[in-house]
């Protein structure tokens, strides 16, 4: 399950109703956190221990569902992460707005040496 954030929802609104055309950003980025981000990019994504956001492909959606072009992969840890529960995707591969958020089927937890994967096609952002 995914959210669009305040801050897509409000691009999305200006760009289909011709008051502000949206440009698509350059690159989408998936970041991690143990816990739920809110619309308005509030919660917590981690830090530390080897972990940066990793650039996402997707392919082109269908009914209303896209999926991670190809796989993801992480850095290995070198300490632990916790459980991470949730992601969100962002226009920069530091700061920049949150576009999308969700959480993940099952919560993962991230020791030092592992690396997070996420096999093509194992992301789905859906538009519901």
């Amino acid at each position: 399950m995914s959210a669009l954030s305040d801050y897509a929802e409000n691009k999305l609104l200006d760009h289909i109703l011709s008051t502000t055309a949206f440009t698509a950003p350059a690159a989408v980025y998936l970041g991690l956190s143990t816990g739920s981000f809110g619309d308005d990019n509030s919660g917590t994504e981690l830090t530390g221990n080897n972990y940066s956001r990793v650039a996402v492909t997707f392919d082109s959606a269908a009914s209303g569902t896209a999926d991670n072009a190809s796989a993801i992969e992480f850095a290995a840890a070198t300490g632990s992460w916790g459980s991470i529960s949730h992601f969100g995707l962002f226009d920069a591969s530091s700061g920049g707005n949150l576009l999308i958020h969700g959480a993940f089927t099952a919560a993962k937890t991230i020791a030092s040496g592992d690396v997070l994967k996420i096999d093509a096609g194992d992301l789905d952002i859906s538009a519901d």
